[in-house]
């Protein structure tokens, strides 16, 4: 085998672990030969470079221009040398200088092989960057390559040249992996390093969690359920909100599975971990009931400047509530993005019974008629919702609006606002000729 055959059956190969085409091989193949010619003739040299792959050849010609002086011995040849050549050789002409192949020694044809590497790290760099960017969330799959201080090393099963690591603070602390080992962990976030994108990957995050669910829930993968919020306290229990586009489609069923079968395979994948799921809700007090499952609330009351909840449960549900050492609760709040402040029925009354604790109390203004919008008789439940989702959720946010008010808010329309203005004339009516009276006759 000849010497450019070697080299193109080695640069083959390497093309080939890379996963290369032939026209990518035969442009870093050229630029490498160029590179080498350029450290050997000079920087600013011009050659033809012929690949036939089929006959194992590689044809090398140096172009010089013929000159009467030489400037650029890379690019120029006097016109006397150009003569001994040929005779017929002018000024101005361009002589073609054949190159065996061998010329270039050793140092030479690492010079291109090195070139070729060079490129085709550029090229993964580029290719796993615009593999993964778009990809946080996903779940991948590899294997453990090595354990470094803490963190793994994985080479990914579909994209094995990507550089991919799950450190130690995105480990889940309870499971203990050996070199070799298959693993799955979410994409959480791609980084720039000096050598390429590097990959992080997260069993910790609540990503995984919801990762997983995709995987076992067709209704996900379809964009007809989605998981709207995610908490996670690693190795010990995770929330998940879940909503659905379709009305046929329970949500919450849905990621449950027949007799259990989905959320179980979750369950196994996190080691036992113990899986929360609850309807979303636009409405932060509602939702907040919800989240706080499987404790059962009583009452909720919202400040939305605060973004605080106060919620009110039984005695009996209140450790449930609160949940060992904190957990449900802290968990329920992540999930809702509300402050959420727990109280006991008994402790509620002590500092003011039904009042909201919010409210000023009741010898500084009547707070006893601001009612709960989703208390008062004659409002749909849906138009509590679109009230609520625009910050309104008692009596009295809704009491200084004007019809023109109502009608800017999405999903109200004009018959609906006529009905609200005329359920606030008839409460505010009904107050001031019973002094005060509760609202709704409540």
């Amino acid at each position: 085998m000849s010497g450019s055959a070697e080299i193109l059956a080695a640069f083959r190969e390497l093309a080939n672990s890379k996963q290369l085409d032939r026209t990518e091989l035969h442009g870093l193949l050229q630029d490498g030969i160029h590179a080498a010619l350029a450290k050997k003739h000079g920087a600013n040299v011009q050659a033809e470079v012929e690949i036939n792959e089929d006959k194992g050849t590689i044809r090398i010609v140096l172009l010089k221009t013929v000159v009467e002086e030489v400037t650029d011995p890379s690019r120029e040849v006097l016109l006397e040398e150009a003569r001994f050549e040929d005779a017929e050789f002018q000024v101005g002409d361009v002589m073609e200088i054949p190159v065996d192949f061998a010329e270039f020694g050793r140092t030479a044809v690492q010079a291109a092989k090195q070139r070729i590497i060079q490129r085709v790290r550029e090229g993964e760099r580029t290719r796993i960057r615009d593999e993964f960017s778009g990809r946080v969330g996903d779940l991948l799959s590899g294997e453990v390559q090595q354990i470094e201080r803490g963190k793994l090393v994985m080479m990914l099963n579909k994209f094995r040249e990507a550089e991919a690591i799950i450190p130690y603070r995105e480990q889940n602390h309870r499971e203990h992996y050996h070199q070799g080992e298959p693993v799955r962990a979410v994409l959480k976030r791609v980084e720039d390093t000096p050598k390429g994108p590097r990959l992080i990957l997260s069993r910790s995050d609540a990503l995984f969690v919801q990762a997983l669910f995709k995987l076992e829930v067709p209704e996900i993968q379809q964009n007809i359920v989605e998981i709207k919020a995610a908490a996670r306290e690693v190795g010990s229990r995770t929330k998940i909100a879940v909503t659905s586009r379709d009305e046929a489609v329970d949500p919450v069923g849905a990621c449950v599975g027949l007799k259990g079968s989905r959320v179980q395979a979750v369950v196994n994948e996190l080691g036992g971990e113990r899986i929360d799921i609850v309807p979303w809700s636009p409405d932060p007090e509602r939702f907040a009931k919800l989240a706080l499952a499987p404790a059962r609330v009583a009452r909720v009351f919202s400040d939305a400047v605060s973004r605080t909840i106060q919620a009110v449960v039984d005695e009996d549900q209140l450790s449930l509530a609160i949940g060992r050492n904190g957990q449900n609760v802290r968990l329920a709040s992540e999930l809702t993005g509300w402050k959420i402040d727990l109280y006991s029925s008994r402790e509620w009354m002590e500092k003011g019974g039904e009042v909201p604790l919010f409210a000023p109390l009741p010898d500084e203004t009547d707070t006893e008629a601001d009612v709960p919008l989703n208390e008062i008789e004659g409002l749909e439940i849906g138009t509590v919702a679109v009230l609520a989702e625009a910050g309104y959720h008692t009596l009295n946010d809704i009491l200084d609006l004007d019809r023109d008010d109502l009608l800017r808010l999405p999903g109200i329309a004009p018959e609906e606002a006529d009905r609200i203005m005329a359920i606030i004339d008839e409460l505010t009516t009904e107050e001031d000729a019973d002094g005060g009276a509760s609202p709704g006759g409540r």
